[in-house]
């Protein structure tokens, strides 16, 4: 993996996990959309900034020998089925 694409992958890490200590919603008493708590809308945006981040890094940064199978000498390999 290039030094940049790494270096801009922990800090995606590093901000993720940087907005995820959110204490300055802790006393705000502030509805959004009139009905949710302000740190319970926070928290369900920054769950797809976390679903976004892993699907980012499975695509950028899985490694690939994972995914390889190899026949070993006597045996059958199938590749395992895929489930959707």
């Amino acid at each position: 993996m290039k030094a940049a694409k790494r270096l801009l992958l922990t800090a995606l890490i590093l901000a993720v996990y940087l907005l995820h200590q959110d204490y300055w919603n802790w006393s705000s008493a502030e509805l959004v959309f009139g009905f949710l708590p302000v740190g319970l809308a926070y928290h369900a945006g920054y769950s797809i900034l976390a679903a976004v981040t892993m699907a980012v890094l499975v695509k950028t940064a899985w490694p690939k020998h994972l995914e390889d199978i190899q026949q070993q000498e006597g045996q059958d390999v199938e590749p395992p089925a895929h489930r959707l």
